[in-house]
């Protein structure tokens, strides 16, 4: 039986497309009926924007509170996902999606 190890994996089992650079321990996934209304309340701040190398996926960073941050991925079929992490965990894995030559902040 082949094993699938994933270093994105989070303690739930939740993890992002492996397309996406982040190593989140914390990570959980919303529906996107709640994802939705959660990105788009007037109380939401969008940190930043991200798009792949070739325009396929956009990934969406947004503050919904000082301790908690909704990450919203578009797939190349054109699906949104939304996961919720710790806001100081994605503040430090930045990093990695500003030296990713395969992500470009657009926003």
């Amino acid at each position: 039986m082949a094993v699938h190890n994933n270093q994105q994996a989070s303690i739930d089992g939740v993890e992002l497309p492996d397309v996406v650079p982040l190593e989140l321990s914390n990570l959980t996934r919303q529906s996107w009926e709640l994802g939705k209304r959660t990105v788009e309340a007037e109380t939401t701040t969008t940190l930043s924007k991200w798009e792949s190398q070739h325009g396929q996926w956009q990934l969406s960073i947004s503050e919904v509170t000082t301790e908690t941050a909704i990450l919203s991925l578009r797939t190349p079929a054109g699906r949104e996902r939304f996961y919720a992490a710790i806001q100081l965990e994605v503040q430090s894995a930045l990093d990695t999606l500003n030296t990713s030559p395969s992500w470009s902040k657009i926003r």
